[in-house]
């Protein structure tokens, strides 16, 4: 069978569709946010896959599978098994890597295991294990001419007279010892100091090199081994001042204790006892108060609340910070910043072993005085957490801890056994520090010699294939150390991608979700490359994906609309790019076409006032102690290639300072110097794609806050006051009025064990949610449950006339959601309808003008049509005198901003610097700039580009080309480009 042949697929939205799918080829789901897309291709096509594949197992296998729920189709012909690869984070477990997940990790522990020379962490000396064998013939190959002792280390830098050690070696028959470097017959030993450090070596053979003593030095090795624990020196016995040969039946060192047992796989696993840093317990950090979040004022005094609860409110604590005052001779009431360092150390860390009289007032008045030692601020807090048995007392105290790399494996998470094995000079962490283009090239380069080097082959292809799968995804600046929970969704997908491609899988159906995503444009056709690759293979990939490139190499698109929700479902237009292109209905084909687009703004706007954000010597992660500025009340975009810093610059640390200032929030930001200009803002919001709820019952009403005045309208009813209804009776979460055989769920759940579970309307409420008498009040005929039911759309032609639920309908309306129901599920919502979501609800708010909105990437799963509704509700914010600053790739986005930071050249440790600041005219026109190489061709042609020198920003006045030094510092003048600079003071706030 050469096609998938779906009949009636009625999953969600869908409208009952019917299509042939071919196989074998890139197919390619488009159409808005909404219209069905996930549906077809997650919920009908890979569950009926998945489904039937585990159906084929046991019953006893099945019982240990999650299996999804049976899609509502009449039937599905020709599916292959189904692998789906999703945007979800890989694992919440912080001991996954990169390395672990991608099985990288794993070859190079079997690497490490069978061809590392391990040394020793002290002297770093190479341990290298030898057979007897070995040992005779390298003893064989000496100077022939030459004699030769052969000594077996007993005694090393032990102090004491060691009498009895002289006795045993003479009791087994040997005659002579070697004592602190001279030879002495056992009989004539001179007496050995008590508190001195001595070495003693028996002599265990003297000899010169001959093939016919081959016997006797093999049974001389072997009784040296065993006398002198696995450890051989060979001596020059006519020349004092040759080098001695060292030999060691296991991986020990001669000069110290050190010895390792056999090199295994789990030494280098650092989530096996054996390898794991003992300190840490493999994880690369530790928990521990850290001083930044203790002092959380740093510009009050200690007096003033620099330390929550040791001011002055505190008055048992606060009489133990003035007797430390005077004895150290500070005053309380000084900004904590100005104190010294002593000081402030002391306060922190104790009193060392300085004895203090500390002034304490008792209970009832009296004052007495007690000298003791000071146990600091961080110790006490330390102690306190430690010996609490309360809950709130804990999670109090948490707050404080921070994850700070352990100081004995500084963060590389292996014990120093494991951290001093070496291939080609190169330790293990230091190969999974780097970025996968580096390791990827150390591999290529990597040639080991003799038998190393025929072991070593087969391992170092597989770690080579399957570097060079993740390099093609566009992950080469990720290392293999990166903690995956810290990955975004598109590289999480990515990396399961190029798995896929290592496992070299045919005849397999991929469904994948918008792998594009977090990829900038550069990347995008090695993306593209990948995918084909995974056809070639012979195999069918389907995409759910609304990048343009994508679209334009499938073989087969299908585009499902018109509209979304329940105006989408259907198949618009379906075929190759030529056929799609030619449908009249399609508003893809629309925009690929060029009749419809997003159009460049024809006037950017400069900053408000002349008001600039400034944040100085950024330098968390990649970052290159970075200074940028941002424009107050403009439509800013970040941008740069995949992990080029983007994330680190403004949501790690742009956004962290600032919800601390201004919401108060707790999380520490990234390492900074400086910040200026968030006093211009009253808070800050950052609106990203995560869902709205993670239970059935939240809902778009319940999110936006609509369900409240909805509740209220409904208690005062006529009907509903005579009963005396308050709004608690119109809530499905609590007693009363909900419907108690469902629970106010509207659903029940028949478990069905070896069966997905099913889900079936409560056959009391009939999945109304509410019982009989609540479901007795109307408004305008309408039941409560009723309008739940409804559209935005539709709810907002009945209550039009209710201004404070009016209000909040016409904003889920202006985001494009008005086909949403108002008690659909919030789990059932995508993650671009889950933003929007977010977005009404800000928009609902009373609008103060001064609010900073922060969003990453907003365009993820969504359609040009959906770009271009989104763009003006943010231009909208920004026309109220807010601030947007935006994460973004997509080029339809970056053309309407009204100022652009560049981060680049590239990822990973070669990016961390800002390219170029400026308008998208001035980006486009820097060549160092991969962004601006691709905006260039969607800015119109006509019009020179502005300068980064100039504010006067707009598409029509512009300067040359080329970014200019500002003439004027006047309150217009933008900031010339930014670069990284060098060697600045560090602060952590």
């Amino acid at each position: 069978m050469d096609s998938i042949r779906i009949r009636g697929a009625r999953t969600h939205n869908l409208k009952n569709i019917d299509l042939d799918l071919p196989r074998d080829k890139l197919i390619v789901i488009t159409g808005l946010s909404g219209s069905g897309k996930s549906s077809l291709a997650f919920d009908t096509i890979y569950a009926e896959g998945q489904r039937r594949y585990v159906e084929s197992l046991s019953a006893y296998a099945r019982q240990f599978l999650s299996m999804m729920e049976k899609p509502d189709v009449d039937t599905i012909e020709g599916l292959s098994p189904a692998i789906s690869i999703e945007q979800k984070s890989t694992s919440h477990n912080p001991r996954s890597t990169v390395g672990t997940i991608t099985e990288v990790y794993d070859y190079l522990r079997l690497l490490y295991a069978r061809v590392g020379t391990p040394r020793c962490p002290t002297h770093g000396i190479p341990l290298e294990a030898q057979t007897v064998s070995q040992m005779v013939d390298t003893a064989l190959a000496l100077d022939a001419d030459k004699r030769w002792m052969l000594l077996a280390p007993v005694i090393r830098e032990r102090k004491g007279e060691h009498v009895q050690v002289f006795e045993q070696l003479r009791a087994q028959g040997f005659v002579r010892a070697r004592v602190d470097g001279e030879v002495y017959d056992l009989d004539a030993v001179p007496p050995l100091t008590l508190r001195q450090k001595h070495t003693i070596e028996a002599v265990i053979d003297r000899f010169r090199p001959r093939e016919d003593i081959k016997q006797r030095l093999a049974e001389s090795f072997e009784t040296a081994l065993r006398l002198g624990d696995g450890i051989v020196i060979l001596v020059d016995m006519d020349d004092a001042k040759a080098p001695e040969q060292l030999f060691s039946s296991r991986y020990s060192c001669p000069l110290c204790d050190y010895s390792l047992p056999e090199l295994e796989p789990r030494l280098f696993s650092f989530n096996s006892p054996v390898g794991a840093c003992p300190t840490c317990d493999g994880l690369g950090v530790t928990q521990v108060f850290d001083p930044a979040r203790v002092v959380n004022h740093p510009e009050l005094s200690l007096a003033g609340g620099a330390i929550r609860g040791w001011d002055r409110r505190n008055a048992y604590y606060y009489q133990m910070i003035v007797s430390l005052a005077k004895y150290y001779g500070f005053d309380p009431e000084t900004p904590w910043r100005q104190l010294p360092k002593s000081v402030q150390n002391a306060v922190l860390n104790g009193s060392g072993k300085d004895v203090i009289p500390f002034r304490y007032v008792t209970e009832r008045g009296g004052k007495v005085t007690r000298e003791h030692k000071f146990e600091g601020i961080l110790p006490n807090l330390e102690r306190r957490y430690r010996e609490t048995e309360s809950v709130a007392v804990r999670e109090e105290l948490s707050r404080y801890i921070a994850d700070h790399p352990c100081p004995d494996c500084g963060g590389q998470r292996l014990n120093p056994s494991a951290r001093n094995v070496f291939v080609a000079d190169k330790a293990i962490p230091e190969i999974t520090s780097q970025a996968i283009e580096s390791a990827l090239e150390f591999f290529a380069r990597l040639k080991l010699p003799g038998w190393r080097g025929e072991i070593a082959v087969k391992i170092v292809k597989e770690i080579r294939e399957r570097l060079t799968f993740l390099n093609d995804v566009g992950l080469n600046y990720l290392t293999l150390d990166r903690q995956a929970d810290s990955l975004s969704g598109g590289e999480a997908q990515r990396i399961r991608l190029a798995s896929q491609i290592g496992a070299g899988l045919v005849g397999v159906m991929y469904v994948l979700d918008e792998p594009s995503i977090g990829l900038h444009q550069r990347d995008n056709e090695r993306l593209l490359g990948t995918l084909t690759r995974l056809r070639d293979l012979g195999n069918t990939v389907i995409v759910v994906e609304h990048d343009e490139d994508a679209i334009r190499a499938a073989d087969h698109i299908l585009d499902i609309g018109p509209g979304a929700g329940v105006h989408g479902g259907d198949i618009v237009a379906e075929g190759t790019l030529e056929q799609v292109m030619k449908s009249p209905r399609s508003v893809t084909a629309k925009y690929l076409s060029g009749e419809r687009g997003i159009e460049v703004p024809k006037k950017r706007r400069e900053a408000r006032d002349g008001q600039w954000i400034e944040l100085k010597g950024a330098s968390g992660n990649n970052l290159k102690d970075v200074d940028v500025r941002l424009p107050v009340g403009t439509f800013t975009c970040v941008t740069g290639v995949s992990g080029s810093g983007k994330s680190t610059l403004i949501n790690d640390t742009f956004f962290r300072i600032a919800a601390m200032e201004l919401n108060g929030a707790s999380e520490q930001p990234a390492p900074y110097e400086s910040i200026e200009g968030l006093n211009l803002f009253d808070k800050v919001v950052d609106i990203d794609q995560s869902p709205i709820g993670r239970t059935p019952r939240s809902n778009p009403a319940t999110y936006t806050g609509l369900f409240t005045p909805l509740r209220d309208l409904y208690s005062q009813v006529p009907e509903a006051r005579s009963r005396g209804y308050t709004p608690g009776r119109f809530s499905f979460n609590v007693r009363g009025g909900r419907c108690e055989a469902c629970e106010g769920d509207g659903m029940i759940k028949v478990e069905m064990h070896f069966l997905p579970d099913v889900y079936v309307p409560c056959d009391v409420c009939h999945g109304k949610r509410y019982n009989r008498e609540t479901l007795e009040v109307l408004y305008k005929g309408h039941t409560i449950a009723d309008v739940l039911d409804m559209t935005v759309e539709d709810a907002f032609k009945l209550f039009e006339n209710v201004p404070v639920i009016a209000r909040k309908l016409e904003t889920l309306r202006a985001v494009g959601l008005d086909y949403i129901k108002l008690g659909q599920s919030a789990t059932t919502l995508s993650g671009g309808e889950a933003q929007r979501v977010k977005l009404s609800k800000e928009l609902s708010k009373r609008d103060t003008g001064s609010t900073l909105y922060i969003l990453d990437e907003p365009t993820t799963g969504l359609h040009f049509h959906d770009i271009e509704q989104l763009l003006d509700v943010l231009h909208k914010l920004v026309e109220h005198g807010n601030t947007v600053v935006v994460i973004e790739h997509n080029l339809d986005v970056i053309k309407t901003a009204d100022w652009l930071v560049d981060l680049g050249p590239e990822g990973g440790a070669g990016g961390g610097r800002i390219l170029v600041s400026g308008t998208p005219e001035t980006v486009a026109a820097t060549k160092a700039s991969h962004t601006g190489r691709f905006l260039l061709p969607h800015l119109k042609p006509a019009k020179p580009a502005a300068t980064a020198a100039t504010a006067k920003s707009t598409t029509t006045k512009s300067a040359a080309a080329k970014p200019a030094v500002a003439k004027k510092a006047a309150t217009k003048a933008a900031p010339p480009v930014k670069t990284a600079k060098t060697a600045k003071k560090k602060k952590t706030a």
